[in-house]
């Protein structure tokens, strides 16, 4: 392991200048590349690398995030924001930050215990739930879209287009019976309760 990875304050301060250059955001995966390029952060590479591999390098990076945020919000520089999408440095606003509101993810990254106790299996498990969840989203977005919706909308509203859409496109009124099929399982979607 390089020295840059065992000390986190230099990661920490890598990530600062990379998010200083990168003003409207970063993914995660393009600020691991890049601290991998620059040589901060060792991630392992190849055809046969296995995901609890990478997840030590995400474990990190996060940690490093969490610690940047809260050493940020100390004092009054800025706001992280932390999302494996889109990682930005905001304008610190005082009050921005909920206090007492717990935050589970900066608990977990936060504890250095849970980079070894976390296993293989465990890595697994939270890359199937991951994928679980963009599945739902994507449904649901495909579901908004079939209906000319977007989010956030209420019951009520779905309901309202539904209708609409069924008188619309219903065979007795000269309608498609694919295209009604389509409204209602959109509607499925939309109103089914995880």
């Amino acid at each position: 392991m390089s020295s840059a990875t065992r000390d986190s304050g230099a990661l920490l301060d890598a990530i600062a200048q990379v998010l200083h250059r990168h003003p409207a955001g970063i993914s995660e995966y393009e600020l691991i590349r890049v601290l991998r390029s620059a040589g901060q952060l060792e991630v392992p590479s190849g055809p046969r690398v296995l995901p609890h591999e990478l997840f030590r390098s995400h474990f990190l990076v996060f940690h490093a995030l969490y610690r940047l945020r809260d050493r940020w919000w100390q004092a009054h520089e800025a706001h992280l924001e932390i999302n494996p999408l889109k990682i930005r440095r905001l304008p610190y606003t005082a009050g921005e930050r909920a206090l007492g509101t717990p935050d589970g993810l900066r608990e977990y990254y936060l504890d250095m215990a849970n980079l070894e106790t976390t296993s293989a299996e465990d890595v697994n498990r939270l890359i199937a739930s991951f994928q679980a969840r963009l599945q739902r989203q994507d449904r649901r977005a495909g579901a908004l879209a079939e209906l000319d919706l977007q989010d956030p909308i209420e019951d009520e509203a779905i309901k309202e287009a539904w209708r609409r859409l069924a008188m619309e496109h219903h065979p007795d009124r000269g309608g498609d019976a694919e295209r009604l099929q389509a409204i209602n399982a959109a509607v499925a979607i939309l109103l089914k309760r995880p």
